[in-house]
């Protein structure tokens, strides 16, 4: 299992058109007859166009926009996923840079008898900070953050406010309550959660803010996959589609509606569910600030893909796809960006480790899984369950399997 394998300079992008030929058995000739699939445009002849993949692959030129398109749709993904943009895109979110205030300074000014377009300015920037701690910030540290934050901002409801202000406030009420929600969930306070969810879409509602209804049926479509009712989660995702059709919240509403068509085993609408979520998000902008939780990054659409190979038992794919999520998610000092993301991925290749027969490997990709501060224990609870059944089922009486098994039991238990 390498990936990259060739340990050349060429960009990642190159060695990704590789890898992606590589994990279908394609040849080249095979990639550029997939390319004209995936077109309707006019392209150069077969000897042309091959020539161009090979420099393509080989790093010597970059495909143009046109092309880049086109690649990442036959792969089945989007453009900025294959082809990230270069530099920091992350927009710094301190309430210090982006309001000029201290948390001291917004909370005096809340209990002042009006609220001004500063003030709200400085808990827009503070509710989008705790969205994008979600990845880093321990649980219980954000569940405090969270909550303060929500009584501080609900409690503005009682004072004077213009009708623009109010709906503000609400939606700005909105998005804390479903970080909350999330984290609540996180931790296993399961009827909390809901609770916080069922709120959170009222605070939508009210307000008018479809990406906030959006989330709230999308929490509602996770929660319901990692307790195994998959036809919920069709049901919860086909409701927040309805409400936001055209957000980006949508292309998570489908992800999650293909992880419970792989795990119902029905291939044909995990297929149809992920080409509509990478088709909007293909033709949505490119996010701002690819750290905030309710914000889909191109790159997450690897992780969707990810889940559904992994289930199909398309191995090579899936540890295609678990290599690229680890990649895309860490820095080059080995920092981890997502590590309930990098958690899955390394499920990912304990799963497909197993069925080849390494049973060292997929043991130590389970652990490794286990070893991160930052955990969502349903999400990571259901993946693990994936290879503790394997596990179990294959190589019962390996001492390393028993001593993993019980690692899952201790987790399960908190």
């Amino acid at each position: 299992m390498g990936y990259p394998a060739d340990g050349t300079d060429r960009p990642q992008w190159a060695q990704r058109m590789r890898a992606e030929r590589a994990a279908r058995g394609w040849s080249q000739a095979d990639a550029i007859k997939a390319l004209r699939m995936n077109t309707s445009e006019a392209l150069p002849g077969d000897s042309t166009l091959l020539r161009n993949w090979k420099r393509w692959e080989a790093g010597n030129a970059e495909p143009d926009s046109f092309y880049r398109t086109v690649i990442a749709k036959t792969f089945g993904t989007v453009t900025a996923a294959f082809f990230p943009r270069q530099g920091n895109q992350e927009i710094d979110s301190g309430i210090l840079v982006g309001s000029g205030m201290e948390t001291l300074e917004i909370l005096s000014r809340l209990r002042s008898s009006d609220v001004s377009p500063a003030t709200l300015d400085a808990l827009r920037i503070t509710a989008d900070r705790l969205c994008c701690e979600y990845p880093h910030m321990p649980s219980e540290q954000l569940y405090i953050e969270g909550k303060a934050w929500l009584r501080r901002i609900t409690a503005l409801m009682d004072r004077r406010l213009t009708l623009a202000q109010h709906q503000e406030v609400l939606t700005l009420a909105g998005w804390v309550a479903l970080l909350v929600g999330c984290v609540e969930y996180d931790m296993g306070m399961k009827s909390a959660a809901e609770g916080t969810r069922r709120a959170a879409l009222t605070l939508g509602q009210e307000s008018g803010n479809a990406d906030v209804i959006g989330w709230a049926y999308e929490m509602r479509a996770w929660y319901a996959l990692t307790q195994g009712d998959y036809r919920g989660v069709v049901a919860a995702a086909e409701a927040g589609t309805a409400n936001a059709p055209r957000h980006s919240v949508a292309v998570q509403l489908a992800a999650q509606q293909a992880k419970a068509w792989a795990r119902l085993g029905d291939r044909r609408q995990v297929e149809t569910a992920l080409d509509r979520g990478r088709t909007l998000l293909e033709s949505l902008p490119y996010p701002e600030d690819t750290d905030h939780h309710f914000v889909v990054d191109p790159s997450k659409f690897d992780f969707y893909a990810m889940d559904c190979y992994r289930l199909a038992g398309e191995d090579r794919l899936a540890e295609m796809y678990a290599r690229q999520v680890i990649q895309s998610s860490t820095d080059p000092d080995g920092t981890e960006r997502k590590p309930m993301r990098n958690a899955e991925a390394r499920i990912t290749l304990g799963v497909v480790a197993a069925r080849s027969g390494d049973v060292e490997e997929a043991v130590a990709y389970g652990r490794r899984a286990l070893s991160g501060e930052r955990k969502s224990l349903p999400s990571l609870l259901m993946c693990s369950r994936e290879l503790t059944d394997l596990l179990s089922k294959r190589y019962p009486n390996e001492p390393e399997v028993a001593g993993y098994l019980e690692e899952i039991q201790t987790l399960s238990a908190k």
